[in-house]
């Protein structure tokens, strides 16, 4: 298992945070905490691997280790990729805590296919499949599961948390959908985080011979996204996982100034902590 580069102090803050409404940690790549002001605590795709070098390789610390979060009421992940689906990065978490596992189907069969029932303490009754259209709570957050579009994944799909003191929109790797015009009529999203990239050359998995790659939005992509959704905070993510898709997202005040939404861009960095 990989070893965090910060030692404990990022679980630490998170489990002595005292938050008025809702706060949220980005974990970089495309990972966040969420905390309610009740305690209730929520991770969406948390992931402390270092990817499969030479092919994807790790830009940033790995902040935390899974053995040292204290309280996880549900862990969220929105598409069967490693870097959303990791057994060493998440299947601690439900061990320790016995958080539920939310996961669209073919990620709930990446979790069969690497047998974490067998590594680790995880009842049938922890693993929990989203589907598109529901509705649940988790503690003080409702969470609901919305269409994205992702053509390199199999089932993705978004979540929708709703609080009184906000609504977090997390959508995974997900570029433009049809879906997101609806999504932005039917909740007043205060922050949405939102995959971007530049277009590199990757590695392919089989030959090895460098190909081009797009996995994430570009500029335009990604504010056409913010857009339709009507978001007040547009929180860019992955930009600053893998190298040769690594971008500057400070970029984005040009494209985002001439469209309604989003109103603001919020740009964090891994460990950084922001307020709905």
């Amino acid at each position: 298992m990989t070893t965090s580069d910060w030692g404990d102090w990022l679980p630490r803050e998170i489990a002595d945070a005292d938050p008025d409404g809702v706060d949220a940690w980005y974990l970089g790549c495309n990972g966040f905490v969420l905390k309610a002001s009740d305690g209730t605590t929520v991770l969406v795709d948390p992931y402390v691997g270092t990817g499969s070098p030479p092919r994807t390789i790790r830009m940033i610390p790995v902040p935390f280790d899974p053995d040292d979060v204290e309280r996880a009421d549900a862990v969220f992940a929105t598409h069967e990729h490693t870097d959303h689906v990791d057994e060493e990065s998440q299947a601690p978490i439900l061990e320790a805590t016995g958080a539920d596992y939310y996961a669209p189907d073919d990620s709930l069969d990446v979790v069969a296919e690497e047998d974490w029932q067998v590594d680790y303490d995880i009842g049938d009754d922890q693993l929990v499949e989203a589907s598109e259209g529901d509705t649940f709570d988790v503690g003080s957050f409702t969470v609901h599961v919305v269409e994205t579009a992702d053509a390199d994944a199999t089932h993705p799909v978004g979540y929708v948390f709703e609080h009184d003191a906000g609504t977090f929109f997390h959508a995974g790797d997900s570029k433009p959908s049809d879906s997101f015009s609806d999504v932005g009529e039917r909740f007043d999203i205060d922050a949405a985080a939102l995959a971007f990239g530049t277009v590199g050359n990757v590695p392919d998995k089989e030959t090895g011979v460098p190909a081009r790659t797009r996995w994430y939005n570009d500029e335009n992509q990604i504010i056409e996204c913010a857009s339709d959704l009507r978001v007040d905070r547009l929180v860019p993510t992955h930009y600053d996982m893998w190298k040769g898709l690594t971008a500057d997202p400070t970029v984005l005040h040009h494209h985002a100034k001439s469209f309604a939404y989003p109103r603001d861009l919020e740009i964090v960095e891994i460990g950084d902590r922001i307020t709905l």
